[in-house]
């Protein structure tokens, strides 16, 4: 790990634990994708989730 990274990851989770109250733990197991689905601008294509699109997620991860 150069000093680099750890100086930014170490900024990156102050950041996190501030914005979003993330603990350690939460900012260390968040993959990428995850990080940058957060901190990303928000898509203009993206519609909200419908109730019909919910109860299938929800149906089909049901544990």
């Amino acid at each position: 790990m150069t000093d680099t990274f750890g100086r930014s990851a170490q900024l990156l989770a102050g950041h996190m634990a501030r914005l979003l109250g993330w603990r350690p733990d939460e900012f260390w197991r968040a993959t990428p994708a995850e990080l940058a689905a957060v901190l990303g601008p928000p898509d203009p294509t993206a519609r909200p989730l419908d109730r019909a699109t919910f109860d299938q997620l929800m149906e089909r991860d049901n544990d």
